[in-house]
């Protein structure tokens, strides 16, 4: 398995992931409206430039075989802290279970203590089963949040940090 760091060029490899990806994994959670608005308001082209264009996130792309396996996004120095925040992580639900996700989280955690950052952190949705993933690789949960995400939408998550 390889990481291969995205630019723009992989925009609709992110995208083709995301539409693979999201609606299993939320349709237990989210209605079908709150998907395809979360998935507009954090995949399309103009979003996915901004995350990586002006926003300082980076994206990590798992592919094996010419197969591209899932997605991962993080972003240094979050709010100023020595914290590496992770915004998206995800694999194909056929893949889950098998070890890119803690590949994901291993290769993040070397590249934020490269640049001297002591944590990791990520929401996870409050009904989401990978809660057990995280807590398995090392992360607690620090705080609830709710977020408002416009449309009268809620993001209902756990912060949960990790120290690297």
């Amino acid at each position: 398995m390889n990481i291969i760091e995205a630019s723009k060029d992989h925009i609709f490899i992110i995208q083709s992931l995301s539409d693979r990806i999201w609606p299993p994994t939320f349709a237990s959670i989210l209605t079908s409206g709150q998907i395809r608005y979360m998935m507009d308001m954090m995949y399309s082209n103009s979003a996915l430039e901004e995350q990586i264009g002006v926003l300082g996130h980076h994206y990590l792309l798992a592919e094996e075989s010419g197969e591209y396996l899932g997605y991962l996004s993080y972003e240094l120095d979050y709010k100023g802290a020595d914290v590496t925040k992770i915004h998206k992580i995800y694999v194909l639900p056929s893949l889950q279970g098998k070890g890119v996700g803690r590949f994901f989280i291993d290769a993040v955690g070397r590249i934020a203590k490269k640049y001297g950052n002591a944590e990791l952190s990520l929401n996870v949705n409050r009904f989401n089963k990978a809660i057990d993933f995280y807590k398995r690789l090392g992360f607690e949960v620090v705080k609830c949040e709710d977020i408002d995400i416009g449309n009268g939408f809620l993001m209902e998550d756990y912060v949960m940090n990790k120290k690297v």
